[in-house]
């Protein structure tokens, strides 16, 4: 089988959290540029990236940034087709002491120079609804630390060794070497990450307040097949061969290892806020 090799930066909804000051905040300087689409490839690399003061990404779909800007997920985000097939680079300078209005700051750059104008409105989705199965968790509950706050600089890559999440304050999430992985997760993240390798929402019903701990090891069938569905959903073009090997796995992958937790998947429905796209220019204006 040949190898397949990629790198991306996964972003759950919490990856950052930042609060927002009165008036508009933006960015200091700012460049958008049209860029190529990602194929897979022996070094690939997308994302968004902070780093100081500096905002960058090198391929993102204007959906992908309306997802960051507004902190929600791709399917909460309707508009032309081409919203999700033309790529854009970004790179920005942060005002020093800002850097926790870089959400507002994007929202403000997409809006000037795409000239963006949204609405909200409220649609009913199919969703997994994630709740504790019958034997109860399967996980180490942390005790609570006070130090944690939620402004938290997420770093997260993924390639073919898997994907890695450091959300601080030692809580991360880790999915490599056939194991299912984390430190000091709350539930709701636990579903954001899950629906990164579900073919819906996950939305968190629990009912657990807690952080945990935990780790699983899974069939190496069910760890390839989820590896792909995480980088096709982070944009990712792969080779026909890992399509064909997502084809033939079972589709209950993701099942299996929430099971393992002791945790349980249950289709339902849901009422989610939706943004619509009103208006946006394919070509930016210029920088």
């Amino acid at each position: 089988m040949q190898a397949i090799s990629w790198r991306f930066v996964a972003l759950g909804a919490s990856a950052f959290v930042f609060a927002q000051a009165a008036g508009k905040p933006e960015f200091e300087v700012a460049s958008v540029k049209s860029a190529a689409s990602i194929v897979a490839g022996p070094d690939v690399n997308i994302g968004i990236r902070i780093d100081g003061a500096q905002f960058s990404c090198s391929s993102y779909s204007l959906r992908d940034y309306m997802r960051y800007a507004y902190d929600v997920k791709p399917y909460q985000i309707e508009g032309p087709e081409w919203i999700t097939q033309e790529r854009y680079a970004v790179s920005a300078k942060i005002p020093e002491g800002e850097g926790k209005q870089v959400r507002g700051m994007l929202q403000s750059l997409l809006e000037d120079r795409f000239k963006l104008k949204t609405h909200r409105i409220q649609k009913e989705f199919p969703v997994y609804a994630l709740v504790v199965g019958k034997g109860g968790i399967k996980m180490t509950e942390e005790p609570p630390d006070p130090a944690v706050d939620n402004s938290i600089d997420v770093r997260a890559q993924g390639g073919r060794g898997g994907v890695n999440v450091d959300y601080g304050h030692g809580s991360y999430f880790g999915f490599a070497n056939n194991k299912l992985e984390g430190k000091k997760i709350p539930m709701p993240r636990f579903a954001d990450m899950m629906s990164m390798f579900a073919d819906r929402p996950v939305i968190d019903m629990t009912e657990l307040k807690g952080t945990y701990d935990f780790s699983v090891t899974l069939s190496e069938e069910d760890y390839t097949a989820m590896l792909i569905r995480s980088a096709l959903k982070n944009g990712v073009t792969l080779p026909p061969q890992a399509l064909q090997m997502l084809e033939h796995s079972s589709g209950d992958t993701l099942f299996n290892a929430v099971q393992l937790l002791g945790l349980k998947l249950e289709p339902r429905k849901a009422p989610l806020d939706v943004i619509v796209v009103d208006s946006a220019e394919k070509t930016p204006v210029e920088n």
